[in-house]
């Protein structure tokens, strides 16, 4: 029997859609299921997915899904997921609190969801024992994994980071994790993220005094955004409003259902009546208030977004309100939506908090450099796998291995699809997979390839010529001079001449031919238009010939 298989599906060489499998003989466990969010040139995409293609060929041998934390990298795929394959699914309570209602939102039914407590439970699954123990995060809940394997304890540390005075008064259990590891340890998988920032991060406690300080000297409406997940940040934004004496509505789908959730399990703590049904709010004094809203992305269509536009159906902004963002921009291209946001309140004099312009007004839940040594000093494994990170992150975290004793070739940089095979104590790379972006978009889910996007981005960049032609059938030949519409390429109005001259040239073209059929002068508009047009203006538009046969 071959040894133990570590899989890197996705969560390498990118901060999201992380997945990762185990295998051995006939068993295999999935380490989070977590969605990627699309480039700014995947336009239309919603989501990336993970490859499940290797998975679902050996469904058979799946044995359970366990889920680290409770945010969308590590667990927003398993809707999609579960959709293909019955399998159980392991959480904390927090987190399978989150997945519970992410799974309804998108109609999953018959679904296996079974909750653990990190502080005594212990999972077998076929040849797997994992043992849960809690480490510090951005969002309560979040668990490292003890694997115990017939090869050895491997540990996933997915993301986490040593704060010892964390808001929900949980710390990484240290004492756990070094009991758990003094029996040995073959391998670590852990967070890499944070392998190129100096130092150990920050408390998640510092915030609260610095959201303080600003509401306190708000003169009328506090807008707080922060992601919707982040119920320790959301803790903190109730605890100011109860000091200051505003009362809380909360704005926006995700974060009112991640707050009723936590606040249902036990993880928010706040008096009834310091929160208030937005409608609510109306006879409130402007000074008398704080709305926690969801949007801290910028993404259009989110309640902060319709707020900024003036388009949100229950509550306006105004001159001397104040708007605090306490997240970093993390999607592709979210950094451009949030400053745009920005720019967009200052326009309408309202006082903007954001961490590009003055304090920091967030930490990151991933330890730094020193962190990771100390996860290094306290598991000591023989072997070494970064994971939740890009190149760079992997490449760092490879040099703080090597620097703390480690050799060069026990540190595995895998790509997506690579495993490493664990045999008789030692490791080797064991191939790789032949993995794929899955893109989600709308209701199709991987119908979205590199021609689709190609299509998409040439459409947006240089825009569409439509050129209209009337064909003679049986005489082969146009019956009308062609029409050109352009949409996005050149303005009509003032280009009439222009587009009146490529019909021009291209009736020419085709009257070339003695005779010619629907396809042949699709082809010759396509071929001539695309090398007249980027000639003529080094564009190329998308060409799209209409034809009429009579």
């Amino acid at each position: 029997m071959s040894g133990i298989k570590f899989i890197a599906i996705s969560g390498t060489t990118d901060v999201t859609e992380n997945m990762y499998v185990y295998e051995y003989g006939n068993d295999m466990i999935v380490v989070d299921c977590g969605v990627g969010f699309p480039d700014v040139e995947m336009y239309g995409v919603d989501l990336v997915i993970p490859d499940f293609s290797y998975v679902l060929q050996n469904k058979g041998r799946l044995r359970g899904v366990i889920i680290s934390h409770g945010h969308e990298d590590h667990l927003g795929a398993l809707p999609f997921l579960l959709k293909d394959v019955q399998v159980p699914v392991y959480a904390s309570k927090l987190v399978a609190g989150f997945i519970e209602d992410k799974l309804q939102d998108y109609a999953v039914k018959n679904y296996d969801l079974r909750v653990f407590d990190p502080e005594k439970d212990v999972m077998t699954l076929g040849a797997f024992k994992i043992t849960a123990f809690r480490v510090s995060h951005s969002v309560p809940g979040g668990v490292g994994f003890a694997i115990d394997t017939p090869e050895g304890k491997i540990f996933h540390v997915a993301d986490f980071k040593f704060d010892w005075t964390p808001v929900d008064k949980q710390p990484f259990d240290i004492k756990k994790a070094a009991l758990l590891a003094s029996q040995g340890a073959l391998a670590l998988a852990s967070d890499c993220l944070g392998a190129t920032t100096p130092g150990y991060t920050e408390s998640e406690r510092q915030i609260e005094g610095k959201i303080e300080q600003i509401v306190r000297l708000a003169k009328k409406k506090v807008f707080f955004t922060t992601i919707s997940s982040n119920i320790s940040r959301i803790q903190q934004a109730l605890n100011v409003a109860k000091k200051v004496g505003r009362t809380v509505s909360f704005v926006g789908r995700s974060i009112e259902k991640k707050a009723e959730i936590a606040k249902k399990l036990g993880f928010l703590q706040y008096e009834k009546e310091l929160v208030l049904p937005i409608r609510k709010t109306e006879k409130l004094d402007e000074n008398r208030i704080m709305y926690i809203i969801s949007g801290s992305y910028g993404q259009a269509g989110s309640s902060l977004y319709r707020l900024a536009e003036g388009e949100h159906d229950l509550i306006t902004i105004s001159q001397e309100d104040i708007v605090i963002f306490s997240s970093d921009p993390a999607p592709p291209g979210s950094k451009d939506n949030v400053d745009s946001l920005v720019d967009r309140f200052i326009e309408q004099d309202v006082e903007v908090h954001y961490y590009d312009m003055q304090e920091d007004l967030h930490v990151s839940g991933h330890g730094s450099q020193e962190d990771i040594k100390t996860i290094f000093g306290l598991i000591s494994p023989k072997y070494f796998i970064p994971i939740g990170g890009t190149v760079r992150h992997m490449r760092a975290y490879r040099d703080i291995a090597v620097s703390m004793g480690a050799q060069a070739e026990n540190v595995f940089e895998l790509l997506p699809g690579e495993m490493v095979e664990f045999t008789g104590g030692q490791a080797r790379r064991a191939g790789k997979l032949d993995i794929k972006d899955v893109l989600v978009d709308g209701l199709g889910i991987g119908d979205v390839g590199n021609v689709v996007l190609r299509d998409r981005q040439r459409l947006a960049q240089d825009g569409i010529a439509i050129v209209l032609l009337k064909l003679d059938k049986k005489a082969g030949k146009l019956i009308t001079l062609p029409d050109v519409i352009s949409r996005g390429f050149v303005f009509q109005a003032k280009q009439k001449e222009f587009l009146v001259t490529a019909a021009n040239r291209l009736a020419y073209e085709i009257g070339k031919r003695r005779k010619v059929d629907k396809r042949v002068v699709s082809n010759i508009a396509i071929d001539f238009l695309e090398k007249y047009f980027y000639k003529e203006t080094g564009r190329r538009p998308m060409i799209l010939p209409v034809i009429v046969e009579a």
